[in-house]
């Protein structure tokens, strides 16, 4: 292999490498930290994959009707340091959350803490916390 080969290929694996940070979003940009939400439904999927975990729960409300929320979490490997399994959220699962919501107004939440089963996991690493 030449060194105009060796070059491209060093170039595309470091691009490569770069792409889960490009698309990783700002905080501060998608979740307002006024705006706190508490949640209380059914996990529908659980996503367990870089840059963050996230799931799918729906919430009934007062008056029966369903919507569909996504939470998302920390880092899996933030979230294995603190004491979640791989199958700590199943399907079917009845959850209690407390996070920010996002600033465009979707269902669509920033988990700071997650209750399943009577049991408390923290959601976020303690430098991804709110900078207030």
């Amino acid at each position: 292999m030449g060194i105009h080969q060796s070059v491209l290929t060093a170039a595309a694996g470091l691009l490569l490498a770069a792409m889960p940070t490009l698309a990783h979003h700002s905080f501060m940009a998608e979740y307002d930290e006024s705006h706190l939400v508490t949640l209380s439904g059914t996990v529908t999927k659980v996503y367990w994959k870089n840059p963050h975990v996230t799931f799918d729960m729906d919430v009934k409300d007062e008056r029966g009707r369903v919507t569909s929320w996504e939470l998302e979490l920390g880092s899996p490997n933030a979230l294995l340091s603190q004491g979640w399994k791989v199958d700590s959220l199943k399907q079917g699962a009845r959850v209690a959350v407390s996070g920010f919501g996002a600033r465009n107004g979707s269902h669509l939440a920033n988990a700071i803490k997650v209750v399943l089963g009577g049991t408390t996991y923290p959601a976020i690493r303690d430098e991804n916390r709110s900078r207030k």
